[in-house]
């Protein structure tokens, strides 16, 4: 019997890299009739430096975040998708992707975008992708490419 996922989790947040993973995910749920799951998580350590803006800043960012999750939302189900959720989270975006949404929501495919990290930014900061891969409990696929499997050429992306 065929692996059908049931739950799949795309992270998104408004880069090309996510907008490719949100595109093989939504193919994905097609093929396998799943329900959506659209993330973003507020990364909440980039407030700490601005003391007195906390409350504004947080609160921008969660109206962005809202709106690029009913953009993707929309597209989903003008694509055919009839079960699409989406969940705004803050903190460490490592920790909740690779944790907290999908034991919450219960997932069984994680899809994000390759990040454009260079290796030193990985050796200080991490990417997610790669801490996603190494700790998620469930499938992760990491998306480096458009639909028809190649790498996009800039004016794609």
């Amino acid at each position: 019997m065929l692996q059908q996922y049931r739950k799949i989790m795309v992270a998104v947040d408004g880069s090309e890299e996510a907008e490719l993973a949100f595109k093989k995910a939504v193919n994905v749920a097609l093929r396998n009739n799943s329900e959506l799951l659209l993330a973003h998580v507020i990364d909440t350590r980039s407030f700490q430096t601005v003391s007195s803006f906390d409350g504004m800043l947080a609160e921008q960012a969660t109206e962005m975040a809202k709106q690029t999750l009913a953009d993707y939302e929309m597209k989903a189900k003008k694509a055919g998708l009839h079960q699409v959720t989406t969940v705004v989270e803050y903190g460490s975006p490592k920790h909740i992707i690779a944790k907290e949404i999908p034991e919450d929501h219960e997932v069984d495919l994680i899809l994000l975008g390759a990040t454009g990290l260079n290796a030193v930014e990985r050796l200080f900061i991490g990417s997610v992708s790669e801490y996603v891969i190494r700790n998620a409990a469930c499938d992760v696929l990491v998306v480096r490419t458009n639909l028809e499997n190649q790498l996009p050429k800039k004016e794609d992306k």
